[in-house]
Parts: C-alpha cells; sequence; structure tokens
C-alpha cells in the first residue's frame, strides 16, 4: 500500500485523495475549500461534535485537506498516513498548521498514538481502498486503544462487495495512463479496496470496548459509522 500511495501521490495527489475532480486539470482551490464541506457533512450525518478542546486522529490524511477542517475545530490533530509522499505534501501544502503532528503509519495500525490519547478518531474514503477487510477490522481495534472513555470514532467504510470487483482496463485506457492522460493504478488491489461485513465491524469494536452509535448508508460503498468509547 505504501508502494502504490506513494506513486499515486507523484503522479497527482490532489486526484487520488478525492477523484470526483478532473485528473488532467484539477481545481486545487476547489479541492481545499470543499474540505471543510466534507467535514461538516460526515459530522451532521452521524449527530457528532469535535470541541475545541478535542484532541483528534485522523487515519489517511493524505495531503492534509479534510486536517484543515478539523485542526481549525479540535485543539490538537494527529494526522496519519501510511505514505511519506503524501505527508511531505501536506506539510508543504499546510506549513501554518501548528496544532497538527504528521505520523507515518504503518499500514496496519495507529502505532505513534498514546493508549487512551484521543477523544476523536476520523476517517474519510480510506478503508475503502484497504485490500484486506481484516486489516480494517484491525483500525477499528486500534481506535478503541486510543480512544477516552466517551471519545468517538467516526469513520466511512464499504459495504458494498460488487464495487471492488477486480476489472480489466480496457486498451484504450491503458494507452491513456501512457500518455498521462488517465489515472494509473485502477485495477491495483489498493485501490479496488474490499467491503467491511458490518456484523464483523460492531463485534470487532464491542470487543474493543466501543459500541456502534449510529450507522448510516448500511449496504453502500458509503457507509458512515459512529462507534463510542465505553
Amino acid at each position: 500500500m505504501r508502494t502504490f500511495w506513494d506513486e499515486r501521490a507523484r503522479e497527482n495527489a490532489l486526484y487520488f485523495v478525492d477523484n470526483t475532480i478532473d485528473y488532467r486539470n484539477p481545481d486545487a482551490e476547489a479541492f481545499w475549500r470543499d474540505g471543510e464541506r466534507v467535514v461538516d457533512r460526515i459530522l451532521d450525518l452521524l449527530g457528532a461534535r469535535i470541541e475545541p478542546d478535542h484532541e483528534v486522529v485522523e487515519i489517511g490524511c493524505g495531503v492534509g485537506r479534510l486536517t484543515r477542517a478539523l485542526a481549525a475545530r479540535a485543539r490538537r490533530v494527529v494526522a496519519l498516513d501510511v505514505s511519506a509522499e503524501m505527508l511531505a505534501r501536506a506539510r508543504e501544502a499546510n506549513p501554518h498548521l501548528d496544532n497538527v503532528e504528521w505520523l507515518l503509519g504503518d499500514g496496519t495500525s495507529l502505532a505513534g498514538v498514546a493508549d487512551a490519547s484521543a477523544d476523536v478518531c476520523f476517517s474519510h474514503v480510506v478503508f475503502q481502498h484497504i485490500p484486506d477487510p481484516a486489516v480494517t477490522l484491525g483500525y477499528v481495534r486500534e481506535m478503541g486503544r486510543v480512544l477516552r472513555p466517551g471519545g468517538f470514532a467516526a469513520f466511512h467504510v464499504s459495504n458494498d462487495p460488487s464495487v471492488h470487483r477486480p476489472r480489466k482496463p480496457s486498451l484504450r485506457w491503458r494507452v491513456l495512463e501512457r500518455l498521462g492522460r488517465a489515472p494509473r493504478g485502477s485495477d491495483n488491489p489498493a485501490w479496488l479496496g474490499s467491503a467491511v461485513d458490518l456484523e464483523e465491524l460492531k463485534a470487532v469494536a464491542a470487543d474493543a470496548g466501543m459500541d456502534a452509535e449510529r450507522i448510516e448508508n448500511a449496504g453502500t460503498q458509503f457507509c458512515y459509522v459512529l462507534l463510542r468509547r465505553r
């Protein structure tokens, strides 16, 4: 995963954080502006709120688009990503975020984040790209480890296996990739990702000391989950 995301960061970091934008001509201003909207939408959907004294762990921060919105609300953010290239771009794009610690993750855990040190864990369009759902469930266990009692985790997973099935790009697409006119890696497992079974997720969360407080859009690629640490 690290190799894949380092390559995508070098190819077109903004697009691979938000693939709804134009690959060949990304609107950087809109990209950064929409970070606030995304955070608002997720928190409103789940009925959650980040308070000014909260410490937040963001899982899969990319270039720091959502980190900006989180840092504006919280006392401190630990922004973690598996890609050193993404983190380098995040630091370059966000030198003003003096309440953010950029942390290189190992791709399987929240190593480097202390037990019971966070009020919030937050993640968006990250877990859907992880090839093995067991890794995603491992992150759920880690959320239970790092959250303080009463803290919450707000994150997105996919529950739709159909969107993760391997597919062979067309010859035309391969030509466009080589010409730099289309994104690469669309058939890579680190892009295709995997779906997570909600019952398994809830069982893992319960074992990690968390209750599933709210779940929205179950059974879709964009399922949002709110877990609360007991």
